[in-house]
């Protein structure tokens, strides 16, 4: 190789090390160092018109919380409104993803309508999906009332994939808690981000999803929970990752914002939404509630950094505990589902007891992410083998449960993660069971004892799976089947459903070379 050709490649290396260095090397401002205030839940103890609607109520069972199922995309998008639009006095909000779609800017604005009445709004968010969104960002933590803060950040905000690689100790662990809780006296728990395809409103593909409205004691747990957060050294107030922006630019945000809002409020989703009475006056007065005892159960802000998995920072290892108390039946409803092999010799022993298991997750079809499926395939064999009852959620389930409205999604994918035990308790959360929210990730979900939503839970999930789903079985030569019914008829695959040969494939291989732990 000549002199010129040496020099030039030793120049492209140095260059190239400068760049991975500058975009990668940039520091977090240590935690003991951030200029930040602790701050902490109001309004549960002072008179609002949300104190009001649901105080009679609370009192009549003061040692209870009341629960209302939130299957349905737009009346999931319908309660979030309406609790921020009824906010008097706080709005607490922690979400792992927030996006920029029309869903998305309907609820930021409103949002920011509230802090113009004068409600404090905290924002909590993951920065994993803040990439693009500094400037929204930043435009809302200037409003007076409004505080952003974000859970682990990226230190360089324009080139993240370096970081990514060079820390990836550190990034690797997000917050996946979904609440929002208006004025301390009610709260929305669940499964869901904020973004179309959760609300439904999305024109090819949606999310099955489950949420719960909560008032009563549970509340002030949830509460907790975000305020444990919020006051974490994991996270960081938003200004000191990023800069503020000019009038100018504020300015323009806030009239692309209005004229967003705006058009949006002619479209088919809008009237739709304009339609559900759900969370008014009237709607109030029935205040359709299912009533038990419940606990918030949650991950540790800083549960990176515990050397062990205990039911103090882990919320896993709770519902290992709840599972272990089984005596007559388990329902597992999670979107994302990488067993171990203990869990399964766990399932195992308990359906040898008699325990009645039924586990529900996506379908390769309905999965969004090819390489979680990857891992969970390994363990199908095994898990029909041990007697579970094996169900993949079908890309076509949409059709089995016709929607209302004209908007509704060709295509459908299990988003939910939901756990009923005896057909007496009942989880509903962010945490599915697969080694990313067990160990990476953290995680929050309600807890609460009611056996007539636990029962109804379990006979709609009997009444309509093969509709929904397939069943995963063994044939006579140990090979799996996938069985189910569309239109009245009962239909076999003999392999994975939908599926088009090379992601059947490429999935196949996958599965061999995927680190498990990371899923």
């Amino acid at each position: 190789m000549q002199a010129t050709q040496l020099f030039k490649l030793f120049s492209y290396i140095l260059f190239l090390s400068g760049f991975v260095c500058l975009t990668s090397c940039r520091s977090l401002p240590p935690a003991d160092q951030m200029n930040r205030t602790e701050s902490f839940a109001i309004g549960s103890d002072r008179a609002s018109s949300l104190s009001e609607h649901v105080s009679e109520a609370v009192a009549a069972r003061p040692d209870q919380s009341g629960f209302m199922v939130l299957a349905g995309g737009v009346d999931s998008f319908v309660a979030r409104m309406k609790l921020i639009e009824s906010a008097e006095i706080s709005l607490d909000v922690q979400y792992y993803i927030w996006h920029s779609d029309s869903t998305g800017l309907v609820l930021a604005n409103a949002l920011i309508d509230a802090a113009d009445r004068g409600v404090r709004v905290r924002l909590l968010l993951d920065d994993l999906d803040t990439s693009g969104k500094d400037l929204g960002l930043s435009a809302i933590n200037q409003h007076p009332n409004i505080e952003v803060r974000v859970y682990n950040p990226f230190a360089n905000r324009s080139f993240r994939l370096f970081e990514s690689v060079s820390q990836l100790n550190r990034v690797n662990h997000r917050m996946h808690n979904k609440s929002l809780t208006a004025d301390g006296q009610v709260t929305i728990v669940g499964g869901r981000n904020i973004g179309n395809e959760y609300f439904n409103a999305e024109g090819h593909a949606a999310f099955a999803d489950l949420d719960v409205l909560s008032i009563g004691p549970v509340v002030a747990k949830v509460s907790d929970a975000f305020d444990s957060y919020w006051n974490s050294p994991w996270v960081y107030p938003f200004e000191l990752i990023a800069n503020n922006v000019d009038q100018d630019t504020l300015a323009g945000l806030q009239a692309e914002l209005t004229a967003t809002v705006e058009r949006e409020s002619e479209s088919n989703y809008a009237q739709a939404a304009s339609e559900s009475k759900l969370l008014t006056s009237e709607y109030y007065d029935q205040f359709p509630l299912y009533w038990g005892k419940a606990e918030v159960l949650y991950d540790a802000p800083n549960k990176a950094e515990t050397d062990s998995a205990d039911t103090a920072t882990h919320v896993g290892a709770n519902l290992a505990n709840l599972l272990r108390i089984a005596n007559r039946d388990i329902l597992i409803i999670s979107a994302y589902f990488v067993p171990t092999d203990h869990f399964v010799q766990g399932m195992k022993i308990l359906v040898e007891s008699g325990v009645r298991v039924r586990i529900l997750t996506n379908s390769l079809a309905a999965n969004d992410v090819g390489i979680v499926h990857a891992g969970y395939m390994n363990y199908r064999e095994a898990l029909v083998e041990a007697g579970v009852e094996l169900y993949e959620f079908k890309p076509n389930a949409n059709r089995a449960t016709p929607q209302k409205h004209s908007f509704g999604s060709s295509r459908a994918s299990l988003h939910a993660k939901t756990f009923t035990v005896d057909e007496r308790y009942m989880f509903v959360g962010s945490f599915n069971l697969d080694p990313r929210s067990m160990d990476l990730n953290t995680e929050m979900g309600v807890l609460f004892e009611s056996t007539l939503l636990a029962e109804r839970v379990s006979r709609e999930f009997d009444e309509s799976i093969l509709n929904k789903a397939y069943r995963v079985e063994l044939d006579e030569n140990q090979a799996l089947r996938w069985r189910t019914t569309e239109n009245g008829e009962e239909i076999t695959f003999e392999h994975e459903p939908e599926v088009g040969f090379f992601r059947r494939i490429s999935v196949n291989i996958l599965s061999y070379i995927v680190i498990e732990s990371w899923l």
